[in-house]
């Protein structure tokens, strides 16, 4: 079809393509209403919403449907919300038949920077003239009476044109301009047409019995279209009078909707003053009476009674506009028609519907068909897809939101309607349950669920709302529909350990993959958002640093704790482990705990001897035979590595050889002499096993054999137990304790220091005594010196040999025991037993004799020591030894050094050196 044939003449067209996008903004500026023409080429634009709504376009402005819409019909593009047709076209007469007005209805929301605005769209299809008239036959036949009068009408077939308004029917005529008849085309009540044959002069039946006329229809296109038909009309012979309805031609009745079945709207009294069958009336319903009409009225035929004959629905159709035919009986019937338009009257019988359209998430399919998109246009934009019958609930109205969502956030749109008219289909909404939803009013009969304050679904998962719809009418009806917002879960909550800190004890010397417990973290989200892992945070333990991964592992799954190596109480008292638990949400939400890891002690050390420490599993005790009973001769001190009972150390001495003489303390270790060693000789031995235990389960013991060496010479008497604070000193290997307990432990060292000082120290005063001496000898006179004067010098005792010697006071100041070097000294000979060894046989075997031996009153017994490899002394003797036999307090000590002792006798009153 050409452009000039489907739109008329050239100079219309601009006018014509202007008007097919036009806005109309109403219902406070949220309905855009557009209009295009049938049969326009798919992708025609019909217009931009973004544009008619004075929108800004940024690259986050989406337009979408709020429910699914036949693509093929339509489209909207999603950046600007432009609307053009689709691929299917548009169809006015598929889509709404013969409605006068052909509307397509639907909900557009705009999504621009997180705010939205909802667009109630109406998109008017134009009819253009794309179908002719057409007759239901080509052959139609009527009869009519001569004697009708003129003006007679007949009622005709009406052809039919599926185009409405200007491109409709508009013209039915006879071809032949000069027959007696005409045809007239009227439009009823109820918009439908109707075309009737009207006699325009007297008929003779006698002249001519039938008429063939052609009858052509037209409609209003531009250009028109026509169509035509043969028309035959038979003239019948004879009766003179037709039936009359004393209403007239119309007659009007008011019927109320809810009026029961059987209820009188009109007696039809049609008369016919003819007589016999002539004036017999008939009453029928007229041809152009619709199925419908026929099957809720009855009609008498003999009376003429109209009644009612089934229930009428004001809000199916409001007007039944009915043909009644009154026809005599007699030979050529002549027959009279009335049309009777009935009008149904209002009442409040419908409660209203509510239609509840959730928010579609991005991308998800809606739940219309096309189907309801084609009710929503013929009910002029009311959404029929998801009502339900009045008062019915709604099964499945069900809406999903994001607990995150913002105050204000949509959440579903809610079409409220009324079939009644007036005041019985004004509808009020009101939504009840929870005041975290309000309704917002959208615009006429449209309401908006949003959000009134933020949402947490850990404390309120899901939303049991009510909608109640309720009408003007009197009394007013209700429609009460559930309603369910079910709120998704976000990633909102960490992870929350049962507790901040976890206390765990475990037992040292564990074996690696020991299980030590288990952490527990809860995360009140959903799904991956909920999903707990446990991991051990990295950090260091102790001074030595060691990461705390290498001492304890955590199942990620569990959070099950287990260790990864052998603890030692002694090393590692407690062990602080952070976990961490997160969920599987993203955002990674996480929380830590600290489990503190205290290790017990075990009894896993034994005693260990510190003073005096064991040389080959042995000590040994000097202890002086006149030691007296009961005197502490030693003490022995051990350590233990563990702790508590685990470290409480007990002494025993067991198995004593040859008898017990020995004992020691249980607590204290120390040893005290219990027997009498009197009659033993020196170097008498007494063995004993030391046994030190500790307070375990069970018990770790130390032992070492204990000698306990006899010697020469007294004891000081009972000795006072050392104190707790005074604790001894340890010895070498080897070495021995003293007889009052007191172990000598040498600093070899500082004693070679102390040592080499005090001989240089001797050695300077010596020097200065001779050089004093001998000056002094040459002042004086020889009588002058001691010893040489009148009196004679008192004797001098020099040991000599194996004895002590008296000799003179003259020969005592010729005596030096400092060899000269020449080999003229007694005491330094390579012949002269003076070594150590035997100068302590000597001093001993002198002091077991028990010789008195006496020297002279203030005669001096000076040792004078002459180091040779190492400066140690061994022999320790008392300066004056008044009146009294020569012995040696402290006993000897043999070092094994060897070393060169010399005896020098000074006179009296001279300082020795």
């Amino acid at each position: 079809m050409s452009s000039v044939g489907r739109w008329g003449s050239p100079c219309l067209f601009p006018l014509q393509l202007f008007s097919l996008c036009w806005v109309l903004s109403v219902a406070q500026s949220k309905t855009v209403r557009y209009s295009t023409f049938e049969e326009d080429a798919p992708g025609t634009v019909i217009g931009t919403l973004a544009e008619d709504l004075h929108m800004k376009v940024s690259g986050d402005t989406s337009f979408r449907l709020m429910k699914q819409f036949n693509s093929s019909l339509l489209r909207v593009r999603e950046g600007d919300g432009q609307l053009t047709v689709g691929d299917a076209g548009l169809d006015r007469e598929r889509l709404c038949g013969q409605a006068p007005q052909c509307v397509l209805a639907f909900d557009v929301v705009s999504f621009s920077q997180e705010q939205f605005r909802l667009v109630h769209v109406e998109v008017e299809v134009r009819d253009v003239n794309d179908h002719a008239p057409r007759f239901p036959r080509a052959q139609i036949p009527v009869e009519v009476s001569e004697g009708a009068a003129v003006g007679t009408r007949i009622p005709l077939e009406v052809p039919v044109d599926e185009d409405v308004g200007a491109n409709g029917l508009q013209s039915v005529r006879l071809a032949e301009p000069d027959s007696p008849f005409r045809v007239e085309l009227q439009t009823r009540a109820d918009g439908a047409q109707c075309a009737d044959l009207v006699l325009l002069q007297e008929l003779d039946r006698e002249s001519q019995a039938a008429y063939s006329l052609e009858l052509v229809a037209q409609d209003g296109g531009r250009p028109p279209r026509s169509a035509t038909a043969a028309l035959s009309v038979r003239v019948l012979d004879a009766n003179d009078h037709s039936p009359a309805f004393p209403q007239g031609a119309v007659a009007e009745v008011e019927l109320a909707e809810d009026a029961p079945v059987g209820s009188l709207l009109l007696d039809l009294d049609a008369t016919d003053p003819d007589e016999g069958p002539n004036g017999d009336v008939v009453f029928a319903f007229g041809a152009r009476t619709p199925p419908e009409a026929r099957r809720l009225f009855r009609l008498d035929p003999r009376s003429g009674r109209l009644t009612l004959a089934g229930p009428v629905d004001y809000e199916r159709q409001d007007t039944y506009e009915l043909d009644v035919r009154a026809q005599d009986r007699g030979p050529g019937p002549r027959a009279a028609t009335c049309k009777v338009i009935v009008r149904i009257r209002d009442v409040n019988d419908n409660a209203p519907d509510i239609a509840i359209t959730p928010l579609a998430a991005p991308g998800a399919p809606a739940a219309s068909p096309f189907a309801a998109a084609v009710a929503a246009a013929a009910l002029g934009g009311a959404d029929a897809s998801s009502s339900a019958g009045a008062g019915t609930p709604e099964a499945g109205a069900t809406s999903l939101v994001p607990e995150g969502a913002a105050r204000e956030s949509l959440v579903a749109l809610v079409s409220t309607s009324d079939r009644d008219s007036g005041a019985n289909g004004q509808v009020r909404c009101a939504l009840y349950g929870h005041e975290h939803f309000r309704l917002q009013p959208a615009y006429a009969g449209s309401y908006l669920v949003v959000t009134a304050a933020s949402l947490d679904r850990e404390r309120i998962p899901e939303y049991n709302l009510t909608l109640v719809a309720e009408d003007r009418g009197a009394p007013p009806l209700r429609t009460v529909r559930p309603y369910t917002v079910r709120v998704g879960d976000e990633n909102d909550n960490a992870p929350l350990f049962t507790r901040p800190v976890y206390e765990v004890s475990v037992r040292e010397n564990n074996p690696p993959g020991a299980y030590l417990a288990t952490v527990a973290a809860r995360d009140r989200d959903l799904g991956r958002n909920g999903q707990v892992t446990y991991r051990l945070l990295e950090a260091e333990v102790g001074r030595s640093g060691g990461a705390v991964s290498t001492y304890v592992s955590v199942d990620p799954a569990t959070g099950a704790i287990y260790a990864l190596r052998s603890f030692d109480f002694e090393t590692l008292r407690q062990l602080d482990v952070r976990i961490q638990a997160s969920d599987g949400g993203s955002p990674q939400l996480s929380s830590s705990a600290l489990v503190q890891v205290h290790v017990l002690d075990q009894n896993d050390h034994a005693p260990v001897l510190v003073h005096p420490a064991p040389a080959n599993g042995s000590l040994e005790v000097a202890v002086p035979g006149r030691t007296a009973k009961d005197t502490a001769v030693a003490r022995v001190q051990a350590r233990d590595a563990d702790e508590g009972a685990n470290g409480e150390l007990a002494f025993d001495l067991q198995q004593q050889e040859p008898r017990e003489a020995f004992a020691i303390g249980r607590r204290t270790g120390e040893i005290v002499l219990t027997g009498d060693l009197t009659q033993e000789p020196p170097g008498r031995v007494f063995r004993a096993l030391l046994v030190v235990s500790d307070g375990g389960r069970p018990p770790l013991t130390t032992t070492a054999t204990v000698s306990f060496v006899v010697t020469a010479g007294g004891g000081r008497g009972p000795a006072e137990p050392a104190s707790a604070g005074s604790p001894e000193r340890s010895r070498p290997p080897g070495s021995r304790l003293g007889a009052s307990g007191s172990a000598l432990q040498w600093d070899t060292p500082l004693i070679v220091i102390i040592v080499l000082a005090g001989s240089c120290t001797l050695l300077l005063a010596a020097i200065i005594a001779i050089a004093t001496t001998c000056n002094r000898r040459k002042k004086e006179p020889y009588g002058a010196s001691p010893g040489f004067g009148k009196e004679p010098a008192p004797p001098v005792a020099v040991w000599k040999g194996h004895s002590f010697n008296t000799i003179s006071g003259r020969e005592a100041e010729k005596f030096s025991g400092k060899d000269s070097g020449k080999g003229d000294s007694d005491f330094n000979d390579s012949d002269s037993d003076i070594s150590g060894d035997a100068l302590k046989k000597d001093l001993i075997n002198h002091m077991q004799s028990g010789e008195d031996s006496s020297f002279p009153p203030n005669s001096a017994f000076v040792p004078s020591l002459a180091f040779t490899t190492a400066c140690l002394p061994s022999i320790s003797v008392p300066t004056h030894f008044p009146s009294s036999p020569l012995f040696l307090t402290p006993p000897v000590v043999d070092l094994g050094l060897p070393h060169t002792v010399n005896f020098k006798m000074p006179s009296r009153g001279n300082s020795s050196s």
